[in-house]
């Protein structure tokens, strides 16, 4: 069940980063937690590729942090000035798909804990003071869930499913049971941390600046229901008969809106929430009608 934040007190005595970060020999990382200081460091894993509008944003909300490692897969516009201007360690890898590049970004950090971010997001300036003090401290889990805030033509969408949005995003880059590092899981799109260990769940939001204009929402969905076909032929559901055509391109997003819409109460979102949701639900169509399309012309 979901609570309402509680006021964190305000701890002056914080540093403004948790401790130095030795970027040197990395021999050390193949030992056991319990042969590493309990002093706490926080690497921030990021991918990019022309991010220039987003990026500033995301790095300046993490200046707290030990490093900062992007990975790059060729953008073409200021992104990587941008984050050589708040001295990340960049990396330049061709795109290997979002779990892939993902992983290669993880691998690189050095520090106790990973935050994962994607380009569009931001911490609050109270989720930066609840994770300094968090591992300032020692902390009770192995892996932190974060409440997302997804802003769509710029607002806030509280309903419908959007909100608390909760996704893993700091975690130790190894557990305290000795297991494997975290790392995504192999699939084409909506990719999730596996790991093993205690998860806990943080009090304060990220921002998502997700879909700024609708342009911009179409194009990613266009993409993102490319790579959920892939997902569905995968799976082998590819509406071959004539009702199951009918039932995944135009029950299911139909279902889909009312569900969201109306039940889940994203008609409290105004116009935004109803553009969204009648938009969502089209590219749940658009998703399985790619499917069709591919068993059709093989």
């Amino acid at each position: 069940m979901w609570h309402n934040p509680s006021r964190l007190p305000i701890n002056s005595d914080i540093p403004a980063k948790l401790s130095s970060t030795d970027t040197g020999d990395r021999g050390s990382e193949s030992a056991s937690p319990a042969d590493t200081p309990q002093r706490q460091t926080l690497s921030v894993a990021i991918i990019t590729l022309n991010e220039e509008e987003n990026l500033a944003r995301t790095l300046a909300s993490v200046q707290f942090a030990d490093e900062i490692v992007v990975v790059d897969s060729g953008s073409n516009d200021r992104t990587v000035e941008i984050a050589r201007g708040f001295d990340a360690r960049i990396f330049h890898e061709t795109w290997k798909g979002f779990a892939r590049q993902k992983n290669s970004a993880l691998e690189k950090c050095t520090g106790t804990w990973i935050l994962s971010l994607d380009a569009d997001e931001e911490l609050t300036t109270e989720l930066q003071r609840e994770i300094r003090i968090l591992l300032n401290n020692r902390p009770s889990a192995d892996a932190y869930m974060i409440r997302r805030r997804n802003l769509f033509l710029g607002s806030w969408i509280r309903h419908g499913g959007y909100y608390p949005d909760p996704k893993l995003r700091l975690f130790r880059r190894y557990a305290a049971n000795f297991a494997p590092p975290a790392r995504f899981t192999e699939r084409p799109v909506h990719e999730t941390i596996a790991f093993d260990g205690v998860l806990e769940t943080l009090q304060h939001d990220l921002i998502h600046h997700a879909y700024p204009t609708i342009e911009s929402y179409i194009d990613h969905m266009d993409r993102y229901s490319t790579l959920g076909a892939e997902i569905i032929v995968s799976k082998g559901k590819t509406s071959r008969s004539l009702w199951g055509f009918y039932y995944n391109v135009f029950l299911i997003p139909t279902f889909t809106f009312l569900w969201n819409f109306v039940f889940r109460l994203g008609f409290l979102d105004g116009r935004e929430g109803f553009l969204l949701h009648l938009y969502h639900s089209t590219y749940t169509s658009w998703k399985y009608a790619k499917a069709w399309q591919t068993t059709r012309r093989s």
